[in-house]
């Protein structure tokens, strides 16, 4: 997810992006929300301080009546004061929701297509085989490609994982994926706030969910094991195994938490 404020400070840049990748969102009401949130938080605060003084006044007011109207002044801020609190959590709540439509910026040397049919090759590497004959499934081989991949990464100072397949939400969002929606290519359970993972770095990110990192102790350089799964549109009965009949397979994920690049 972008930054609020890059996205209030680069409303243009983030419009053209949203429009180059085919993406419906809307950054005008994303930077309307925002003022009007904090305008909401500017009042609740006057709202709050005014109760504040009110409270202090009431045990120093020697004359009955103007007590009571500063009681029932205080009351009444009171009712101010949760009305406002309810205003700031709406707009919060729907400011989060536009900002979920929001995507990462492309890099600029990525070609502006309408679909992949534009897409470019930048490089090929090796000659692509043909075979006399159908090639089958092959469990040893996958096995095997796995084991190649992380006797790598352990040689490199990856720690190993084998990371569940269903995450929370919450986790999916703070990673950057949509599990909700149209434009999600992840399987929700329903019900319930889990979904199925499209990839380890979901789990492995959210490894890290609500703590603060010492610098000194960066990179962490973490490899998952994981199934993948993900509805891939478009691709619905192309590739159906698995239990859930989705698109699914296994993938070796590199993760760090790291300040620059990890070598």
């Amino acid at each position: 997810m972008l930054d609020l404020q890059f996205i209030c400070d680069n409303a243009d840049l983030v419009i053209e992006n949203c429009r180059n990748r085919g993406v419906q969102a809307n950054i005008p009401r994303i930077v309307e929300l925002r003022l009007k949130r904090g305008e909401a938080i500017a009042h609740g605060d006057d709202l709050r301080h005014q109760q504040k003084e009110i409270a202090g006044q009431i045990p120093k007011e020697k004359d009955n009546a103007k007590k009571q109207e500063l009681i029932a002044r205080g009351k009444g801020l009171k009712d101010e004061v949760a009305a406002s609190e309810e205003n700031v959590r709406v707009l919060e709540q729907e400011l989060r929701q536009e900002l979920l439509q929001v995507p990462n910026l492309t890099h600029p040397s990525a070609p502006v297509g309408k679909d992949d049919t534009e897409s470019k090759t930048v490089k090929t590497w090796g000659t692509i085989p043909k075979f006399d004959f159908q090639p089958l499934d092959a469990v040893l081989l996958e096995l095997a490609l796995i084991q190649f991949a992380v006797t790598k990464l352990v040689a490199k100072g990856f720690t190993l994982y084998t990371t569940p397949d269903l995450a929370r939400d919450e986790v999916l969002e703070g990673i950057g994926f949509n599990p909700r929606g149209p434009e999600t290519q992840i399987y929700s359970i329903q019900d319930s706030d889990l979904s199925l993972v499209a990839t380890a770095e979901i789990t492995l990110g959210g490894a890290m969910k609500d703590q603060i990192l010492d610098i000194k102790d960066l990179p962490i350089k973490c490899a998952g094991i994981s199934h993948c799964f993900r509805t891939e549109a478009g691709g619905h009965g192309k590739a159906t195994r698995g239990i859930y009949r989705v698109h699914q397979f296994t993938k070796v994920e590199m993760f760090g938490f790291t300040a620059g690049s990890v070598e």
